[in-house]
């Protein structure tokens, strides 16, 4: 047998064809973004000022991190994933569950690193399109990422100084 007759990843459950669903619907939403964006006369800017993309950077991680890993936004993913435990901070740990699209979506909205480009697209289209709000949202999720570190150096300052 040669390397084309084989599997991409023989025995695997990834759901393929889920995944492509999502990158096919991601596409999609950035093409229609674009096209909305040229219909209505949007000029995109030239240049995005660096210090915009470390808020939108920052923005990013912490919209990521309270979609997949938030007890409070658990409602959002429970339909396609299930508690395996608790991390640090009140985070919990969800896998996915299910087949086909159901745990493609498991697998996305369980994984901050995959959610990220989501939010990220969805952040960069509205600082796009709406770059003072756009900014005053990734202000306000700066904000709280900075509030975890200090909480994490609050309780880290406490345990030195019990111990």
């Amino acid at each position: 047998m040669t390397d084309g007759d084989q599997s991409y990843d023989e025995g695997s459950e990834e759901p393929r064809g889920g995944y492509a669903t999502l990158a096919t619907t991601f596409a999609a939403g950035a093409v229609l973004f674009a096209a909305v964006a040229r219909h209505r006369g949007l000029r995109l800017p030239d240049r995005v000022p660096p210090w915009d993309v470390a808020l939108l950077g920052t923005a990013t991680f912490k919209a990521s991190r309270l979609l997949t890993k938030a007890k409070v936004t658990s409602f959002l993913r429970a339909p396609f994933t299930r508690r395996e435990g608790f991390g640090e901070g009140g985070e919990v740990m969800d896998t996915s569950r299910g087949s086909g699209l159901r745990r493609a979506v498991g697998d996305l909205v369980s994984c901050p690193f995959c959610t990220s480009a989501w939010v990220a697209g969805a952040l960069v289209g509205g600082y796009a399109s709406a770059p003072r709000a756009a900014r005053l949202v990734c202000a306000g999720l700066t904000a709280v990422t900075v509030a975890d570190w200090l909480q994490y150096a609050w309780s880290w300052t406490g345990q030195k100084a019990e111990g």
